[in-house]
């Protein structure tokens, strides 16, 4: 469970942008989305080999 002190003197708006700033960091909602359904691991290898072949084959555009 992810806890925020909220400052007295502080707006609502930004104790709140911190709140997301800290749950984005956590990699929760991803790691939700992924738990969703089940990926059989030879076709995450799969994405990952074609995921590393994309990013090499744009660094060496680059």
């Amino acid at each position: 469970m992810l806890i925020i002190e909220v400052k007295d003197s502080e707006n609502i708006d930004k104790a709140l942008k911190r709140y997301k700033r800290k749950f984005q960091s956590t990699r929760l909602m991803r790691e939700l989305r992924s738990r969703k359904e089940y990926v059989k691991p030879s076709v995450e290898r799969r994405k990952e080999i074609l995921k590393a072949k994309y990013k090499s084959k744009k660094f060496a555009e680059q």
